[in-house]
């Protein structure tokens, strides 16, 4: 176990438990024992592991009215495999991505005031909306160069974590959960959410990779993606075609219904009465698990070792080889995964990789790396094919979203420590509306059960242990 502690600028490696405190050594060998439990237990007890059924389909926790994920049917009490479909407010998000994408407008602030209100909003009041998130994007006096510049994070999703809690000193109205001023804390959170990951990119990048400094104001005229790159970049240039793709990706991130574990997670501590800036700092600490968020990464991480490793990428049957190989653990990372594929509720198709797989192609044609493209599809096609053949019928698997926003990001030249903060700075919009869902019509404090193992012992004085 490698042990790294970091202070200021002075780095002390330590190879494992042992340099780091001796003590420890003995302690560590009996927890083993002690945390050990027998996986046979959670079939014996039918322990929904996962909160999952055998079936694979979730165990229900509530309603909610906010966002629905389709992958199945349920026939004779049996999920029967379907075409995923994805709606936000009983929208089809297809519907609202391919209408943006046409009339070229922006659909992201469009679809947070759906999430949040509940209901489309006409064009006088999208445009007060757009004022209100523009007045919005502000952070307090100070707060960049005390919370973001003079502490630094390497990981961006942390520090977004950490300013998330810092907002709570600045809110005099931090504890209250009236309706009103749910809505404030969530249109304010949504605005700063870009402008804190934007600066605490700018800050890791001079800090910690030693490059320039750049610290760009926010253009109160432009929208949430154009923001976004103008700020990411030191020349503040972007295309339009750029934008709305990263709107795009904003609009296919920002709810995934309640049952996702970082919505889940916003719901459950927002069941305990705690404040805004608390619940939607364990949806933004949930987001940053690499099963949850950083899939996508993990994507990117196997797309160079394909690359590295097939001498033809032209060739199917040499990637579907090299599928094979990474299923039997002796290619990649030697996990066995085949990052990108598979779903928890999707089955025949993840509608967001439809969609992406439909408007990305333009983005890597003018960029002249449509073969990254084609490659990235070919490691789907043979990914699914060596799939299919391990597993028979027993699951029905399809790309996820993952299987190519990571790609796509790279392609805006937007670089993988940022991929899932770009994650949260959409699915803020989610968070905020399952808060206000579960404050206003939860009623209960989330509190599920555990099978205890534990054995009854007698209390043993110290003199005779």
């Amino acid at each position: 176990m490698l042990i790294i502690l970091q202070y200021g600028k002075g780095v002390h490696d330590m190879q494992n438990l042992q340099d780091y405190n001796p003590h420890l050594t003995q302690l560590f060998d009996e927890m083993k024992a002690n945390y050990a439990i027998d996986p046979r237990q959670f079939d014996h007890y039918n322990i929904k592991r996962g909160l999952r059924n055998a079936d694979g389909t979730g165990v229900l926790a509530g309603v909610t009215g906010i966002g629905s994920v389709q992958g199945y049917h349920m026939i004779d009490g049996e999920p029967e495999p379907a075409p995923g479909k994805l709606f936000y407010r009983g929208y089809d998000v297809q519907d609202i991505v391919r209408t943006h994408m046409a009339e070229s407008t922006f659909g992201f602030e469009e679809v947070v005031y759906l999430l949040l209100v509940g209901s489309l909003p006409n064009k006088e009041r999208l445009g007060r909306f757009d004022a209100a998130l523009s007045s919005a994007r502000k952070l307090p006096r100070g707060f960049i160069e005390d919370m973001i510049l003079k502490a630094p994070s390497a990981n961006i999703m942390n520090k977004l974590s950490r300013c998330v809690l810092a907002l709570y000193s600045f809110d005099d109205r931090a504890d209250d959960t009236s309706m009103e001023n749910l809505l404030r804390q969530s249109i304010e959170l949504i605005a700063r959410f870009p402008i804190i990951v934007a600066n605490a990119y700018a800050a890791k990048k001079h800090y910690f990779d030693g490059e320039s400094l750049y610290i760009h104001v926010p253009d109160e005229n432009l929208s949430v993606a154009e923001n976004f790159l103008s700020m990411l970049r030191p020349n503040r240039k972007y295309t339009k075609l750029e934008a709305h793709i990263l709107d795009m990706m904003l609009v296919l991130h920002a709810e995934h219904g309640g049952g996702n574990n970082s919505a889940f997670t916003c719901r459950v501590l927002s069941s305990t009465g705690t404040d805004t800036y608390g619940a939607i700092a364990g949806a933004v600490n949930s987001l940053k698990g690499p099963l949850h968020g950083g899939a996508n990464a993990k994507v990117m991480e196997m797309y160079r070792n394909v690359r590295e490793n097939v001498h033809d990428e032209c060739n199917e049957t040499e990637i579907y080889n090299y599928m094979k190989k990474i299923l039997d653990k002796q290619a990649n990372d030697g996990s066995g995964k085949i990052y990108g594929l598979g779903h928890a509720v999707y089955t025949i198709s993840d509608p967001r990789t439809q969609i992406l797989k439909e408007y990305a192609r333009e983005l890597f044609e003018r960029k002249g790396r449509l073969a990254d493209f084609k490659l990235m599809e070919s490691i789907e096609q043979q990914g699914l094919r060596a799939l299919q053949e391990k597993l028979g019928d027993r699951k029905n698997i399809c790309a996820n979203v993952d299987m190519y926003s990571g790609l796509i990001y790279q392609m805006l030249g937007i670089p993988e420590e940022l991929y899932t903060p770009l994650f949260a700075i959409a699915r803020i919009a989610g968070w905020c509306a399952h808060r206000i869902e579960e404050v206003y019509t939860g009623g209960r404090i989330i509190r599920p059960a555990y099978r205890s193992m534990v054995h009854r012992q007698e209390y043993v004085s110290m003199e005779n242990r």
